[in-house]
């Protein structure tokens, strides 16, 4: 008797939506909690809705647009190694050679 089994052709392959990959979504969905957060706050606050809707939907339209320009952008890991290549330094000055010289091997 012969079994048929499903396989998964998802394995490790990033999480995508609607065109985002991996981290982004998370960025996206927590711009959209600080979004509804300031909403509630506003509100409670006694502001007019006549000012509080253009101003979160204008900060919802463009925190879509950037996280999907980001996206697009840099990859699943682009963002990630771009951040890491920012936080180098240029390049090292060093007064002396003592720092070479005084290495030593251990084994």
């Amino acid at each position: 008797m012969s079994s048929i089994y499903q396989i998964n052709k998802g394995i490790n392959k990033p999480i995508e939506f609607k065109g985002l990959r991996a981290q982004y979504i998370g960025y996206l969905a927590v711009g959209l909690v600080l979004l509804l957060i300031g909403f509630a706050v506003l509100y409670i606050s006694g502001l007019s809705l006549l000012v509080i809707l253009p101003l979160i939907l204008g900060l919802g339209s463009g925190l879509f647009f950037t996280v999907f320009r980001l996206s697009h952008r840099f990859g699943q890991y682009g963002l990630l190694k771009y951040f890491a290549r920012r936080s180098l330094p240029r390049y090292l000055k060093f007064s002396s050679r003592k720092i070479f010289t005084a290495l030593t091997k251990d084994r």
